[in-house]
């Protein structure tokens, strides 16, 4: 029988991993990863590289070892036998050097881009490579599902666990939600200009292979993308899959998450959108995103074109992304409560655009609790079509998400209002957590945007009793407030 993720022992190994290095010294769990997957990446480059010696050696051709020459000693079957200072000196000079490595793709020699291990004490460098080593992510055969991209995102959910630095993804179930409402599809340019650990672009990816995947492979355990044609394969792989993120750090995660998800062509790059011009600047048909809340840009730097008058970063990324949605082209972001309802110049500037120059398909209220134990920001998500019109919004309260919404978010399976969500999106039917505002309504709110500004109030008749019944039982309960003090006052005489 086939092995997954979780019954296998990769999910202890990460574990042992992530402990071994706070033992170790390296008590940023950022820091964690980052050491964690460049090893991970040696090891799954050398055996690529020897996998392709071997098709070549039986096919007959001739096949230039991309371990060779310099770069043969820092091959991971020779990393694998070190020890002590020459591990840790041999380590030191492969991190610096393999982004010069002819066997890596664009986007690898990203994730090699002044690299530098951080892994000082000896004892622990050797326990982590020995760990490494002995698991057998890269094995196709041995597993039944998609073994490393699982690995990797438990890997990143210690991220999520340790909430340092404020780096924490949003919770995937949260992503589901919005690629199935976004519905990328094949030959479909896809974004998110602020990728974090690129979760966004990978589920968007999988949701595609998941649509185009026939009854049997789907039966099998294999989301194989099967129904794709050769060239939808290539576009969706080489060309679909667009990401930025102007943290170094951040991306290099993205490139090796998206790498160990079978995506080592995608196009992710460091880069900030909001102050810097691209020579290809194109449109997107879907874009999915959860941009920096808190922050402010220097006015100065921010790119004219954006032309909002705010330093304020959601602000900024919801304009941009809406001028980079190609027409027709669906846009699914979360925003914080207060861009809905904001009073400034900016604030009422960018909703009168969202609502004139685009259809608004909807606007998904979600709880505080969400975000935390990190943040307790009140959020929403704005679904929306580039270009139209929109005549009234749609707005559903999704008060419960599957989680507790407390600091330790714990699985509540019978309190999750995103099925419901799903099931009510086509036809938006008015429900207790659904309702319609118009145009007009919203111009007369001052383009408010917030679920609960139009909320319909329902009216409960309430039965009191009779006016003479409630002064009766008034005077019982004096007569017996008057008894009880009677006996205290006996009681203390």
């Amino acid at each position: 029988m086939s092995a997954n993720f979780h019954n296998s022992d990769l999910k202890s190994k990460v574990d042992q991993l992530m402990d071994a290095l706070y033992s170790g010294g390296v008590n940023n769990p950022m820091a964690s990863i980052e050491q964690i997957s460049y090893l991970m990446f040696i090891k799954s480059l050398t055996e690529i590289d020897e996998k392709q010696e071997q098709i070549a050696r039986l096919s007959g051709k001739k096949y230039e070892k991309g371990f060779s020459g310099k770069f043969a000693k820092y091959s991971w079957r020779t990393i694998a036998r070190l020890s002590g200072q020459e591990l840790f000196d041999t380590l030191s000079e492969a991190f610096e050097a393999l982004h010069e490595l002819p066997l890596l793709s664009r986007v690898g020699k990203l994730l090699f881009r002044q690299a530098h291990l951080k892994i000082y004490n000896h004892p622990t460098l050797r326990s982590v490579v020995q760990t490494i080593d002995g698991m057998d992510y890269n094995n196709s055969e041995k597993y039944d599902t998609d073994v490393k991209g699982d690995l990797y995102e438990y890997l990143l959910s210690r991220l999520s666990a340790s909430g340092s630095n404020g780096q924490f993804r949003t919770a995937r179930h949260i992503i589901n939600m919005m690629v199935q409402i976004v519905n990328p599809k094949p030959g479909e340019y896809i974004l998110d200009p602020a990728c974090g650990t690129a979760g966004f672009l990978i589920e968007a990816y999988k949701y595609i292979l998941g649509r185009n995947t026939s009854a049997e492979d789907i039966a099998s355990g294999h989301i194989s993308g099967d129904k794709l044609k050769p060239e939808q394969h290539e576009f969706l792989k080489a060309h679909a899959i667009n990401g930025y993120d102007n943290d170094a750090e951040m991306i290099k995660i993205a490139v090796m998450n998206l790498y160990l998800h079978g995506l080592p062509q995608a196009n992710v790059q460091l880069f900030d959108p909001l102050c810097t011009q691209k020579d290809d600047d194109r449109k997107y048909d879907a874009i999915l995103a959860n941009p920096p809340f808190a922050g402010n840009v220097n006015k100065e730097a921010i790119r004219e074109e954006i032309n909002l008058p705010s330093t304020a970063t959601e602000l900024l990324f919801v304009k941009y992304m809406i001028d980079h949605l190609s027409p027709g082209g669906r846009l699914g972001v979360i925003v914080p409560e207060g861009l809905l309802f904001g009073s400034t110049k900016a604030h009422k500037q960018l909703r009168k655009l969202i609502l004139d120059d685009n259809e608004v398909r909807g606007i998904v209220s979600v709880p505080a609790g969400v975000f935390k134990p990190y943040s307790g920001v009140k959020t929403s998500i704005i679904f929306l079509r580039k270009g139209g019109k929109t005549e009234k919004v749609w707005f559903y309260e999704l008060t419960a998400d599957g989680y507790s919404l407390d600091d330790k978010r714990q699985p509540t399976e019978d309190k999750n209002d995103i099925p419901d969500l799903l099931t009510k999106w086509k036809d938006k039917p008015e429900s207790d957590r659904s309702w319609y505002a118009t145009l007009e309504e919203i111009k007369e709110n001052d383009f408010n945007l917030t679920a609960s500004r139009y909320k319909p109030q329902t009216l409960v008749a309430m039965e009191y009793p009779e006016p003479k019944v409630i002064i009766e039982d008034a005077l019982k309960l004096e007569k017996q407030i008057e008894a009880g003090l009677q006996d205290l006052l006996q009681k203390i005489s």
